[in-house]
C-alpha cells in the first residue's frame, strides 16, 4: 500500500504539471464503488496514426450498470476513415461529419469519468487513443486505475483448473467471455454495446470469487 504522504506528494506533482485546473478532480479519491465501463472505436488499431471516431461509457454502482447515466459521443477524425475500419464499426464519412471535436469530446469524457477507475476489454489500446488527445491537452495522462476485463476472466478461468493446468492458454475472445458468462450479446464494435457488454462482464466476474 502507498503511504498516504507519498500519495500526497504524487497528487501533488500532477496538479503542478496539469495545464487546465478544471480537471483536478481527476486527482480526487474515487467515489466508493463507483466505476465507468469505457469503449473507443477508432479509424484502426495503429496508436501513433490512428484517431478516435466514437466513445461510448457507462457508470457503474456497486452491483448495477446505470444505462440511465451514459455518455455516447461521434467524434469527427483529423483524416479520412479507411474502408476496412468502416466495414468493422460502420461509421461513414457523412456520419462522423457530424462528430465533436476530439478536444471537446475528451472534455466532456473526463467530466463523465471524474476520478472513478475505468473498466473496459482491451482497456489498454483505449486509453493509449485517449492519452494522444490528453496529453497535449493537459499536459498529463489518464491517471484514473485501470481495471481489465480480460484479465479478471482469465483469473477466473485459472482457478477452476487443477493446480499443473494454471499458467496455460485460455480463450478471451469477447463473444467467448460473455458466452461463459451467460451475458447478452449485443452488437460489436458499437462504442456503447462494447462498454455496456464490459460493464456486464465486470460486475459477474467480480461477483464470482
Amino acid at each position: 500500500m502507498t503511504p498516504r504522504w507519498l500519495g500526497a506528494l504524487r497528487r501533488r506533482w500532477m496538479l503542478h504539471h496539469l495545464a487546465d485546473a478544471h480537471f483536478a478532480f481527476m486527482y480526487d479519491t474515487p467515489p466508493k464503488d463507483e466505476w465507468v465501463t469505457l469503449d473507443c472505436e477508432t479509424t484502426g488499431l495503429d496508436v501513433r496514426r490512428d484517431r478516435i471516431i466514437s466513445i461510448g461509457a457507462v457508470r457503474i454502482v456497486g452491483n448495477r450498470l446505470l444505462t440511465s447515466e451514459r455518455l455516447q459521443l461521434l467524434v469527427r477524425p483529423e483524416r479520412a476513415l479507411k474502408s476496412e475500419s468502416v466495414i468493422v464499426h460502420r461509421l461513414r464519412e457523412q456520419d462522423v461529419a457530424l462528430g465533436m471535436d476530439p478536444a471537446q469530446a475528451v472534455r466532456r469524457l473526463l467530466d463523465f469519468i471524474g476520478s472513478r477507475p475505468l473498466v473496459g476489454y482491451y482497456l489498454e489500446f483505449d486509453v493509449a487513443m485517449l492519452n494522444r488527445e490528453v496529453f497535449p491537452m493537459l499536459g498529463v495522462r489518464l491517471p484514473q486505475p485501470m481495471v481489465e476485463v480480460s484479465a479478471m476472466y482469465y483469473d477466473y478461468k485459472s482457478r477452476q483448473l487443477p493446480a499443473h493446468e494454471r499458467g496455460g492458454t485460455i480463450d478471451l475472445r469477447f463473444q467467448t467471455i460473455m458466452n461463459d458468462l451467460g451475458l447478452p450479446l449485443r452488437d460489436a464494435h458499437d462504442a456503447l454495446n462494447d462498454a455496456v457488454m464490459a460493464g456486464l462482464a465486470f460486475v459477474k466476474l467480480r461477483n464470482m470469487k
